[in-house]
């Protein structure tokens, strides 16, 4: 049975970046469905603003590896909207599987910029606002690459990068009543992932069956982690890094075992 999530996030100011598409759209959604008003905060206007318009939320056009606009940014939302209650950091790129050597190093430097840089930036401009606040909580996208060895030579590194930082500002703020914890998603379907597919970078079929369920993730599903994360329910959890992923890590080395049991029949 669908929980009834009317009312859950009434009075509450949420933002996410990168909040126009993928994973964040499915977070600021969630948020919504749950009564928050929600910032989509996206390099994309255009995008932030079909999103918002949809959830009756706002859009702000931001950059989020620029320190001066990020900051420029909190200020804004929290003299425009009133204090934020929850932030999540989903604004990010993905990289193509190249060997160190034909990875271009702008390549490299973006996805670190957007991935780990801009995810510091943001947790420093809101997190340090909701510390003086004594309340606040803050989700992190990571990735459960962070864990893994994969042939991504910026994006796993600056995903673990995000976990360690998640911990680190858990402990920075903890007894100023701030909770921060990271989400590590496995394959999710979203449009990036899909422009990945077509361009051969990505094996839809090999990223299902190294899950335990058989399949990718939905954009809804990493949602409903955040907003749990951010709930009263998720009240003495801080500097945790919850893995969903359809049980890709656990998995492990099922393939040398010519891989998982079929489904069992009645």
């Amino acid at each position: 049975m669908a929980r009834d999530l009317a009312g859950e996030f009434n009075g509450h100011i949420v933002v996410v970046t990168g909040g126009a598409s993928g994973i964040g759209e499915g977070c600021a959604r969630r948020f919504a469905n749950g009564g928050a008003k929600v910032v989509i905060a996206d390099i994309n206007l255009k995008k932030a603003q079909d999103v918002a318009a949809s959830i009756d939320g706002y859009a702000v056009e931001v950059d989020v590896a620029d320190d001066k606009a990020v900051e420029q940014f909190a200020a804004h939302c929290e003299s425009e909207y009133g204090p934020i209650s929850s932030v999540v950091t989903s604004a990010g790129v993905l990289q193509p599987p190249l060997p160190p050597e034909e990875l271009p190093i702008e390549t490299w430097d973006k996805v670190m910029d957007v991935d780990f840089r801009g995810t510091y930036l943001t947790c420093r401009a809101f997190g340090s606002r909701m510390a003086l606040r004594g309340k606040g909580s803050i989700v992190t996208v990571a990735s459960i690459t962070a864990g893994l060895s994969v042939p991504l030579h910026s994006y796993a590194p600056a995903k673990s990068a995000v976990v360690a930082l998640t911990r680190t500002l858990a402990a920075e703020w903890g007894r100023s009543g701030v909770r921060v914890n990271a989400i590590s998603p496995g394959a999710t379907w979203t449009a990036a992932l899909e422009e990945a597919v077509a361009k051969g970078e990505r094996n839809v079929k090999g990223l299902e069956e190294v899950s335990c369920m058989g399949r990718l993730l939905s954009t809804e599903e990493i949602g409903n982690a955040a907003a749990f994360l951010c709930s009263d329910q998720a009240s003495g959890i801080t500097g945790i890094d919850l893995i969903v992923d359809a049980g890709w890590i656990a998995g492990g080395a099922w393939h040398a075992y010519f891989g998982f049991r079929p489904p069992r029949e009645a």
